[in-house]
């Protein structure tokens, strides 16, 4: 399949078939990368980096990703780079594309990295906007497929805010995998109308299904992965916080959740997770409002069916196979 010269910027660019492609030749890259096989096929390339929201597996991920296939990386940080402020979007990608042989975003509005792709005259890769995260969606994929050996008919349900880009890529993968989707969470933070009309009509064609509830239990039954997110996100305002524990506490991740999905699930979180209080922000807002977990126990998340650090270091093999793939290695 020839994917050379395309953008990575949200699933719905991509059929079912590609999608797949980009899982299956990121566990054959799995498979060279833990035998010591050499796959330096881009020797001789560079990517740039930008980094509008900081990140440890993204950054991670496409800087060993890329050292293995060979080329060369510039990690540009807010404070390193113009983009947006002292120089337009439109005139970063047309300089950052003479340089490079693709550009790596991850920041704010998605709006930023397709500007970025329409001017850059190389491969663009979202690696996080406010609406998508394609690249974690291939990790998740890469997991699922390790631990069940398919996709169709996988029932997977999201808990917590549900009305930004990991909800939304989630919806997508599953309504074009053929993958029962549900999300669990308050009324007030289901997914947008328009998108969710959008991949019915996908989930048409592959059999897949769509729910939303506000029923944890009844959402969580019997399903195959149990999936959370923060409920804070980067760059979101103090203020959120003690509205999103009111309103999210009934979706948090616990074993009685966890048993109700039954023996067969898993549990995957994109990281990082408030699981416990080992973290500065982690610390601070826990002695503000009185909890000393969030989005899921520490019980669940260093359980059996934990598997998220597997995910994790799925991230980098699937970014590895988007760029090979987008650059033609």
């Amino acid at each position: 399949m020839n994917l050379k010269g395309r953008h990575f910027l949200t699933l719905k660019d991509f059929t079912a078939e590609e999608i797949v492609y980009l899982v299956d030749l990121a566990a054959s890259y799995k498979e060279k990368k833990k035998n010591g096989i050499a796959h330096d096929t881009l020797r001789g390339k560079n990517v740039a980096l930008i980094f509008e929201k900081t990140s440890t597996r993204t950054r991670c991920s496409f800087e060993v990703a890329a050292h293995d296939l060979g080329m060369g990386t510039t990690y540009l940080e807010p404070a390193s780079s113009q983009i947006g402020k002292k120089e337009s979007i439109a005139d970063t990608a047309r300089v950052l594309g003479r340089m490079y042989e693709g550009i790596e975003y991850r920041g704010f509005e998605q709006t930023i990295v397709e500007e970025l792709a329409k001017y850059a005259g190389v491969p663009v890769w979202n690696g996080l906007t406010n609406e998508y995260h394609p690249t974690q969606m291939l990790a998740d994929l890469l997991t699922i497929r390790e631990h069940f050996g398919r996709y169709k008919g996988i029932k997977l349900t999201y808990m917590g805010d549900a009305r930004y880009n990991m909800a939304n890529s989630l919806m997508i993968m599953c309504s074009k995998l053929g993958m029962h989707f549900t999300a669990c969470t308050n009324k007030a933070y289901f997914p947008n109308a328009e998108l969710v009309a959008e991949c019915q009509e996908y989930a048409k064609e592959s059999g897949a299904t769509i729910t939303l509830t506000e029923d944890a239990m009844a959402g969580t039954k019997d399903v195959d992965v149990v999936y959370t997110d923060v409920w804070v996100s980067m760059g979101e305002p103090e203020e959120v916080w003690e509205e999103r524990i009111k309103v999210l506490s009934p979706y948090k991740v616990t074993k009685e959740i966890m048993q109700n999905a039954g023996e067969q699930a898993i549990f995957l979180h994109c990281l990082p997770a408030f699981h416990d209080l080992k973290t500065t922000v982690g610390k601070e807002q826990g002695e503000k409002y009185g909890f000393t977990e969030l989005e899921v126990t520490d019980e669940v998340f260093e359980s059996a069916q934990s598997k998220v650090f597997d995910e994790a270091e799925n991230r980098m093999h699937t970014i590895k196979a988007v760029m090979a793939a987008t650059l033609g290695a």
